[in-house]
């Protein structure tokens, strides 16, 4: 070999070491091959690894109520009036309940159209409803009441030490409207908290280095546990869901992007590092420091990031709608149990309350189909049973949807407001990303 094809051949490596050490998503796709090779080579190992996923995860789980906290204070409080905050949450909620109706529509569209269900032939008599008992008992102790009520913490610091990121809004707005109202003299305060801010992304930073083994982890334990054919279980109602998430995210998201001045595909090449990152780890939460951070760099004024980001987690769930819709009638079609009409308009009213009455427990895409389906007599819940053994591989999806979901209603509402500096955006995501 000549000294010539030498340089060049080690050239050729330390760009390859570049690119893989500069892109967290390299990182991750790396970390997830690997994961599954060990899950499908020697599933005790691999399931073994599962501390590594959940370790990760609750890495970033711990700084969300801190990201969360500063960044709707410090955006409250530098809002010019109260008023603009109630409006700014009014839209939100109002576009959060239409897209979730268009994406519980589109579900319901297309489990009519293309029949998941149809040959399954199940009987409720043959179902084993032992495994979802879990669930249908969270299903049964999260109703809207105590949903609503939960919001309100029993003092301010528990709003940081339970689960759940309603609370945490809810004390966040109350402090940053009590520090609004102190007006010259809160300014002190004001300028803390900016810097807390940027001290809490900065340990994000440094946590995120550890995104490819908590994405290692948590893919070799669900190939290692369920098999290398969890991934192929069900394949036509998984890839159905699928099919329908892309219609909606490149369709649906897609026509609202244009409005707001940006191209759907160039958002997710942007958000590419958290969307493997939920793709590997099937949690959204471990993406949302992240996201709000990008957002903010993107254009988006930081109140508005703070305030329609955290919501929309528990608001606006696309993925999980369009799941319940095409997994109801699923159910439905596999039990033989016809649906008229108004029983399928009936489901998408009760998927609209059940999908946020389970925000913030575990599971929560599959307690709210058990929890719309105690509420349909027509189908038996038993039916539920079939659905769990392919639950993780939909969940990813899901939580991808959700995100993107997500991300596009904080863009809608800054642009309405005001606060997207769209210059600033199209020059950003007209960027070709480092060493692509």
């Amino acid at each position: 070999m000549s000294a010539t094809v030498r340089r060049e051949a080690r050239a050729a490596c330390r760009g390859a070491f570049r690119f893989v050490t500069r892109n967290l998503y390299v990182q991750v796709l790396i970390a997830v091959a690997l994961g599954i090779a060990l899950g499908y080579d020697s599933p005790q190992l691999a399931v073994a690894m599962k501390p590594f996923g959940d370790g990760f995860i609750k890495l970033i789980e711990m700084t969300i109520g801190l990201i969360i906290f500063f960044t709707v204070v410090s955006g409250i409080a530098g809002m010019q009036s109260a008023g603009k905050v109630g409006r700014i949450g009014g839209f939100a909620i109002v576009y959060f309940e239409v897209f979730s109706t268009i994406a519980l529509s589109i579900g319901l569209v297309v489990a009519n159209v293309l029949q998941p269900g149809a040959g399954f032939n199940a009987g409720a008599a043959h179902m084993d409803i032992a495994p979802i008992r879990q669930y249908v008992s969270s299903a049964h102790s999260h109703g809207l009441v105590e949903f609503f009520l939960s919001i309100i913490p029993s003092t301010l610091l528990g709003a940081f030490t339970n689960d759940g990121i309603l609370p945490i809004v809810f004390v966040s707005l109350l402090l940053g409207f009590g520090l609004r109202r102190m007006g010259d003299r809160g300014a002190p305060i004001r300028q803390l908290i900016d810097a807390c801010s940027h001290w809490v992304f900065a340990c994000i930073g440094i946590i995120m280095r550890a995104a490819p083994v908590g994405a290692f982890g948590a893919i070799a334990f669900t190939v290692g546990k369920f098999g290398i054919g969890s991934l192929q279980s069900l394949l036509f109602l998984v890839s159905t869901f699928y099919v329908t998430s892309g219609l909606f995210v490149f369709v649906v998201l897609g026509a609202v992007g244009l409005w707001c001045g940006f191209n759907i595909f160039t958002v997710l090449r942007y958000f590419k590092d958290e969307l493997f990152l939920v793709l590997a780890t099937s949690s959204s939460d471990a993406a949302l420091p992240s996201l709000m951070e990008k957002l903010e760099t993107l254009g988006c004024g930081k109140g508005i990031v703070g305030l329609v980001m955290p919501a929309g987690y528990v608001f606006n769930s696309d993925g999980t709608n369009i799941y319940i819709t095409l997994a109801v009638l699923f159910i439905a079609q596999a039990m033989h149990v016809e649906l008229s009409i108004w029983q399928q308009i009936l489901i998408v009213g009760l998927a609209s309350l059940t999908t946020k009455g389970s925000a913030g427990v575990p599971g929560a895409g599959f307690v709210a189909l058990v929890a719309t389906l105690s509420l349909v007599p027509a189908i038996p819940v038993a039916g539920v049973a079939m659905l769990l053994g392919i639950d993780r591989v939909i969940s990813e999806g899901r939580a991808i949807v959700n995100v993107i979901g997500n991300v596009v209603a904080t863009l809608v509402v800054a642009k309405r407001e005001g606060e997207l500096d769209v210059r600033r955006m199209q020059q950003i995501l007209r960027a070709r990303p480092a060493g692509a």
